[in-house]
């Protein structure tokens, strides 16, 4: 499997790397929040750009990103607008949405996009090739809030994913029983292991799912979010405990 960098980062291999969200509403909250983060054990920061009331407006969104960059220096930055409908804050018009993460892409200020990749393979592609040409990699996720799907149901949508040009796959679910906990694992181990040419991230969420924010190491998820003022997911632990779970489990492997 091949890893990726981003700035001092490789993603893919080692213990997973741990992603800490920003959900502030305004600029200073977000900004007073990013930096404190040197003192978090993180290594790469999530700015959920939903959030912020001021997300319609490219400019406001700059400024904010310029910010970040100047609180967070070397850490990478994944901006992500979450939609409504799959879990964000808000609802936006696609072609708004195309161009918020292929401007950020442009701005040379973030270092990764997220992209739903139930948005539409043209959408997706569109953002996937802007950022592309600037230099940006790119998440592309889908997520379940109600149900976890069939294992090769699973499979088949982070395969899409890797098809569709995505630096790294990235699917989050919920657990209706602990069975489906045990779902989720067995497809990112099929995945990881068997069709995956890149990174992948995936999750259970909730209180159930907690077990697969830890052991990714193990099944093949590369990446993991870890809360630092505020969760973003159900399920998502303080960064310093989970940092310490695992280097415990990368240390016995």
């Amino acid at each position: 499997m091949n890893t990726v960098t981003v700035r001092n980062i490789e993603i893919g291999a080692g213990k997973p790397k741990i992603i800490v969200p920003i959900v502030g509403v305004t600029k200073e909250d977000i900004i007073s929040e990013a930096a404190t983060f040197d003192k978090l054990p993180l290594d790469v920061v999530e700015w959920r750009v939903d959030w912020f009331e001021g997300c319609d407006d490219f400019a406001k969104v700059e400024e904010v990103l310029k910010g970040l960059r100047e609180a967070l220096g070397e850490t990478p930055i994944l901006m992500t607008f979450r939609t409504k409908k799959e879990g964000g804050e808000k609802a936006i018009e696609m072609n708004d949405y195309i161009d918020l993460n292929v401007n950020a892409a442009k701005s040379g200020l973030v270092d990764m996009v997220d992209v739903e990749v139930f948005s539409g393979d043209d959408v997706v592609k569109t953002i996937i090739e802007g950022a592309h040409a600037n230099g940006v990699k790119v998440v592309a996720s889908n997520h379940d809030f109600f149900k976890t799907p069939e294992k090769d149901d699973i499979v088949s949508r982070l395969v899409k994913m890797q098809e569709l040009g995505a630096d790294i796959p990235k699917i989050a679910v919920m657990p209706q029983s602990r069975k489906d906990v045990l779902t989720l694992l067995e497809a990112t181990e099929e995945m990881a292991f068997h069709k995956a040419d890149r990174p992948i991230i995936t999750m259970s969420m909730a209180g159930d799912g907690v077990i697969s924010r830890l052991c990714g190491e193990v099944f093949g998820s590369s990446m993991t979010f870890g809360a630092a003022k505020k969760a973003s997911a159900p399920g998502q632990m303080g960064v310093e405990t989970l940092n310490v779970v695992l280097d415990a489990l990368h240390n016995a492997l």
